[in-house]
């Protein structure tokens, strides 16, 4: 579900929607080092829908390879990406200085880092901030427009209107959806029409719990973890959580719902991330608007500290119990959190407390998974303290939230293609959404090429309308009577379907030489039985 980026050719141009980061277990991880499957230099230009690695975590990469191009995204992304990038960049250096001094013991030879914190520096350069709302013209062919996801602080939904002889097609990449009623950020931006759609699906099989209020169960787990004398530890991504975290814990103190403790935010990167929040509230929600307007700041906690240096994160190690410590990265595979999960995973008295997206094959997934024992830097910990996952605090829209906004579609999409999302997930929500709209799916593998042809709509003034009303007034169709012969031919379509998704799943999943090599000895099966058919028949 990582590793954002869609490659669109037009009669007259070449861009890119995205260029993210693949996050998660080592095999997924691998496509950060290989070569892109097209020339940096020929991109025209780059539409960023925002700052999260999984997104943008590659613009640096593609910079280095002689992309220099224009990068268009919100002004808070573009901020955000200012001290996202470089940070990514550290992470990767340190990461393999790690691995080549390792490389040096067995004799092999060093690697290179997937880019330099030089590189994350020289990109922003290429970037350019546009507003809300407002048409972008690529000359008379292609418009864009960036409309509010609610997702994150600058995330964005796109508007593509590409013009090819007398057909005019738009296209709707949702980026990441962001849940209604959040702290701080706005609701998601209904769209009107599209003709194709692409769709996230992080949470296409799954309902965030409506029956717990997150910041009462947060609370809960503070409490009694002090009162047992633990630490609570909170892998919180920089950007986003840990500010929506700041905004409940406010809350929290200052209606003295739980003790005083210290609140510590040990990770360099979230401080610079909540300066940029500060500076942007004109960006947030009506309440967090208001109550900066009374004085009344919810990113500023009576008693929050920030660890900002070394050594400072380091004291945080001798802290046994009454802190809550909240750090990057958010699915525990990186960053300063591993530290703390090394020092309080053991300890019965402590809880970790995931309130986000864990990705499969991430340190945090198998925690979440009930992992008893964990390798952290090379070492093995024992996982004994509470282990808590508040779903409640997830920036994505749950399945219900992506249903309900594809239903406000006035016209189309006439087809959604589902990204963006585990296969389990993808299926499941493309099985619901086909379901209850009648729009049709699809879930294109890695690197699958899929022409878009214009839809013949009518979309001007009374004819929109018109159509939008006949769609309303449409009665549901009859159920549909089928053959055994086409009965057999749906049942073989949705076998290939399902076998697609299960061969992508196990070349995503780690697995060692010789399962691999079996796997190829496998699907070379298949291959050679499909020869047989085909020139059979």
């Amino acid at each position: 579900m990582t590793g954002s980026c869609f490659l669109m050719e037009t009669k007259e141009h070449r861009f890119l929607v995205d260029c993210g980061m693949f996050q998660g277990g080592k095999t997924l991880k691998e496509r950060n080092y290989q070569n892109f499957l097209f020339d940096p230099g020929k991109i025209d230009f780059v539409l960023l829908t925002h700052a999260h690695i999984d997104h943008s975590g590659l613009i640096p990469k593609l910079y280095r390879l002689g992309y220099r191009g224009p990068i268009y995204s919100t002004e808070p992304t573009a901020d955000l990406c200012e001290v996202l990038l470089p940070d990514s960049a550290h992470i990767q250096e340190m990461e393999v200085e790690r691995k080549n001094r390792k490389r040096d013991r067995n004799g092999q030879n060093n690697i290179q880092a997937i880019y330099t914190v030089e590189d994350a520096e020289a990109c922003m350069r290429l970037f350019r901030k546009v507003e809300y709302n407002e048409p972008i013209n690529f000359g008379e062919e292609l418009i864009v427009r960036f409309r509010d996801a609610g997702h994150i602080l600058g995330s964005a939904i796109l508007e593509i209107w590409c013009k090819e002889s007398e057909y005019e097609t738009k296209l709707v990449f949702s980026g990441d959806l962001g849940n209604h009623d959040r702290p701080l950020i706005k609701d998601p931006t209904p769209i009107e029409y599209a003709d194709y759609l692409f769709l996230e699906s992080t949470y296409g099989n799954r309902l965030h719990p409506t029956d717990t209020n997150p910041e009462e169960k947060l609370r809960d787990i503070i409490v009694r973890t002090i009162g047992r004398g633990g630490n609570v530890i909170i892998p919180a991504f920089a950007v986003a959580r840990t500010q929506d975290l700041i905004f409940n814990l406010n809350s929290m103190v200052r209606s003295k719902k739980i003790p005083p403790v210290p609140i510590i935010i040990d990770s360099p990167l979230a401080v610079k991330a909540t300066e940029i929040f500060r500076t942007h509230i004109d960006e947030m929600d009506a309440e967090t608007t208001e109550l900066v307007r009374q004085g009344k700041n919810p990113l500023e906690v009576p008693g929050l500290r920030f660890s900002v240096t070394t050594d400072e994160s380091k004291a945080l190690n001798s802290l046994k119990g009454g802190a809550i410590i909240i750090s990057a990265s958010g699915m525990a595979d990186a960053g300063r959190i591993k530290h703390h999960l090394k020092h309080n995973l053991w300890r019965p008295q402590s809880s970790i407390v995931f309130v986000g997206f864990q990705a499969q094959g991430t340190l945090g997934r198998n925690i979440v998974d009930g992992a008893k024992v964990v390798t952290i830097h090379g070492e093995e910990v024992a996982v004994k303290a509470e282990i808590c996952n508040i779903e409640g605090f997830s920036g994505h829209a749950d399945q219900t939230g992506l249903l309900n906004w594809v239903k406000n579609f006035k016209i189309g999409p006439g087809k959604i293609f589902l990204v963006h999302g585990e296969p389990e997930s993808s299926i499941e929500l493309g099985r619901l959404i086909g379901q209850e709209t009648r729009i049709p799916t699809y879930i294109p593998n890695w690197q699958e090429v899929v022409e878009l042809p214009p839809f013949a709509h009518l979309r001007s003034g009374k004819a929109a309308a018109e159509a939008a009303a006949a769609m309303e007034a449409a009665p549901a169709p009859e159920p549909v009577r089928i053959s055994s012969e086409e009965d057999l031919a749906v049942t073989a379509e949705h076998a290939y379907f399902n076998l697609r998704m299960k061969l992508r799943e196990m070349v995503e999943q780690d697995m060692d030489q010789h399962r691999f090599a079996e796997l190829l000895r496998k699907i070379k099966e298949i291959e050679n039985n499909i020869d047989f058919l085909s020139h059979k028949y």
